[in-house]
């Protein structure tokens, strides 16, 4: 079943195209990696998902509905969460506060707590150290507080941003084990990641961008390694 499509989307910043007629189909459940090299419009095709950047043409449906003209807020609500490059959670408020932060439209205390107990259950680290202050987490707790928060509101779409950017290589093993638990358990994603090798071991699904546009796409069982390669280094 479809539940996300974009149809010759393009985006621009300022004078600038970075997005150029980009088609992707999303299925439930698909763990769809999308790859490049820098500057390919990869967080751009995100950022666009979400509303954060306006489309100029092109659809996106969501659900068989049309959101390109939709606010941030209103498509979280619908049932699509970003985890943004960067974590950006709040360094000075404690994780607890952050989670509920998260939460923030659940406008339901209950509700609101029995979603923290399920996080917790995922992320144990995170439970013990909910007292704590952010900025006191390490990079790769930072990192499953940030997918945490989004993770509060049960989204149907989870958009991922360079989740492995700036980690260790423990801890970038640790995070993608828990993208694919995510997963699993009934969560479709969309994770944009600088690297590939990692992405395509968990993706079912494969989106090569290049110059604002898909080069090719495919479950991952059929990409061609020594063409993805030229496309990195030529």
């Amino acid at each position: 079943m479809t539940i996300l499509q974009t149809k010759n989307l393009e985006a621009s910043y300022g004078k600038l195209k970075v997005l150029n007629g980009i088609d992707i189909e999303v299925f439930q459940g698909d763990l769809i990696a999308i790859i490049g090299p820098n500057g390919s419009g990869k967080s751009t095709t995100l950022k666009t998902i979400l509303g954060l950047l306006k489309s100029e043409n092109g659809e996106i449906i969501f659900e068989e509905k049309k959101i390109n003209k939709k606010n941030p807020y209103e498509i979280v609500k619908l049932g699509i969460s970003y985890v943004p490059q960067g974590r950006m959670v709040f360094q000075n408020m404690t994780v607890e506060e952050n989670l509920e932060i998260g939460g923030f439209i659940l406008n339901d205390k209950k509700l609101l707590e029995e979603r923290m107990k399920e996080i917790y259950s995922l992320f144990p680290t995170l439970h013990d150290k909910k007292y704590q202050k952010a900025s006191f987490l390490s990079g790769g707790q930072q990192q499953m507080l940030s997918i945490a928060r989004a993770l509060i509101l049960k989204p149907k779409i989870l958009l991922l941003d360079e989740p492995s950017l700036g980690l260790a290589p423990n801890m970038m093993n640790e995070i993608f084990k828990i993208i694919k638990e995510i997963n699993e358990n009934g969560t479709t994603i969309i994770l944009v990641e600088q690297n590939a090798q990692m992405a395509l071991e968990i993706a079912n699904k494969v989106c090569v961008l290049q110059a604002g546009k898909i080069v090719f796409k495919d479950i991952k069982e059929k990409i061609n390694l020594e063409k993805l390669k030229k496309i990195y280094f030529e």
